[in-house]
């Protein structure tokens, strides 16, 4: 865990540093350490100090502006325990049989004690539904060297929780890592989905990996593939690092994103690839401070903010940087999707330093999405969507509209930027943009395809 308490703090701040530069983001960059009631500043050593030193040169603020109050510094964190346990010693046989028990056995043993949560390599670990609760230990590490693969049968889903197929819960100060791989064998749920499928019911079907109310959480280095429907998802948790992540599932697999945010406050995603049958990137409501760079997308829907709304819902997003990407044949590139019907607010994010390749709709916002078999009713109310940028943005699209703003006519888009933009089509061919209820537009530099803003 010294590795994250060193990179989360620097991610924090580079983020607020990102956003309280463009000239769309309103909030001080104190709010991203002081302002927040969320934020454990004990956790982190004494350079925080010297970074908000140094960003309070760049940005041109007094020190005592940026100094965190009441903090104490504290010194290097405890590490975790040298003792390996193994689910091995516990009887996992890794042979396809169902090793569901011993895991449960080993991680009550290694949450209590603080020994490293050994997944062997070199073999195939079979699990059905399993839940690795908290509070343990702090400084706990889980190591997935092998493979867990999923029970294809879904009757092994009675009697359990459907939503969820492996479930890190109330855990503080976890690495998972390894260089594994989690295998949701999920042919058998995207072929009686009624996504594909429209005449059969529509059910709710696992996601491959769950985080549920965690703080000060790293995961890394994992190959997560095929899952029943999303791959990973970040729930209610707080400070998180997600870094050097593979996640795949087939084009056409239904509902299977690639990494699910929701209700999860400072995260970083970073350095991974991501191609599936849906959105790469989900960020929904409750959730703020989201940072995801370097990321490689396609196939599947794009890096996508909501959606937000349904069912008459309130939502609120803000604080989102997405920085530097390549999206690829993607059926959306950079979205923001909301409901008809809803309230709250998405707002402050910025979008920058992505290329596109043969996407359709590379820039789009949606503010009358519907997912839904039947035609959704007009209705009035919207989530207020403001202050969103879109800077340093390229690449070839797959659409003739290649910039798609259809916003409220009830509740407007309010500051959107556009600079230095060129998305010409496949082979050179024109593209345009569409623009419907918009207040205080703004272009900068060049701007194609031309701007209606």
């Amino acid at each position: 865990m010294a590795l994250t308490r060193i990179l989360l703090p620097i991610s924090i701040l580079w983020f607020c540093f990102y956003s309280s530069h463009t000239i769309l983001q309103k909030d001080p960059l104190l709010i991203c350490v002081n302002g927040d009631p969320g934020f454990d500043q004990r956790a982190y050593p004494s350079y925080f100090g010297h970074i908000l030193d140094e960003f309070s040169s760049i940005m041109g603020f007094e020190p005592s502006i940026l100094s965190l109050e009441g903090f104490n510094p504290v010194g290097s964190p405890e590490t975790s325990s040298d003792t390996e346990l193994s689910v091995d010693d516990f009887g996992a046989r890794g042979d396809g049989t169902d090793d569901t028990k011993a895991f449960e056995k080993a991680w009550k043993e290694a949450c209590s004690s603080g020994s490293v949560f050994i997944v062997p390599e070199n073999k195939n670990y079979l699990l059905k539904q399993i839940t690795f609760s908290g509070p343990c230990k702090s400084d706990l590490q889980v190591k997935i060297r092998g493979t867990i693969i999923a029970s294809s049968d879904q009757s092994d889903w009675v009697g359990h929780n459907r939503k969820r197929w492996i479930e890190f819960e109330d855990i503080n100060d976890l690495t998972v890592e390894g260089g594994g791989t989690i295998n949701g064998n999920g042919e058998t749920w995207w072929d009686s989905s009624c996504k594909r499928k429209k005449s059969l019911p529509c059910k709710s079907a696992p996601t491959a990996l769950t985080f549920r109310s965690c703080k000060n959480l790293f995961v890394s280095d994992l190959s997560i593939k095929d899952s029943q429907k999303m791959h990973l998802s970040f729930d209610k948790c707080q400070d998180v690092i997600a870094s050097n992540l593979m996640v795949s599932a087939p084009e056409h697999s239904p509902n299977t994103d690639g990494i699910h945010i929701t209700g999860t406050q400072r995260i970083h995603v970073m350095n991974s690839v991501i191609g599936t049958g849906d959105d790469c990137i989900s960020i929904e409501s409750g959730s703020k401070m989201v940072t995801a760079t370097n990321i490689t997308c396609g196939p599947g829907h794009g890096i996508s903010i909501g959606s937000l709304g349904d069912r008459n819902s309130e939502a609120r997003v803000s604080g989102v940087l997405v920085d530097g990407g390549n999206l690829f044949d993607t059926t959306n590139g950079l979205r923001i999707k909301t409901w008809q019907g809803g309230s709250g607010s998405a707002k402050n994010i910025k979008f920058q330093n992505i290329v596109m390749h043969n996407v359709t709709n590379p820039i789009i916002i949606d503010q009358y999405y519907c997912d839904s078999k039947d035609p959704c009713p007009e209705q009035e109310s919207a989530v207020k969507i403001s202050n969103v940028a879109y800077m340093n943005i390229s690449g070839t699209s797959a659409s003739e509209v290649a910039v798609k703003f259809d916003c409220s006519k009830s509740s407007p888009c309010q500051g959107i930027l556009l600079k230095n933009i060129n998305l010409v089509g496949n082979g050179g061919k024109e593209t345009t943009m569409s623009c419907s209820n918009i207040v205080q537009g703004t272009t900068e530099g060049k701007v194609y395809p031309p701007s209606c803003l």
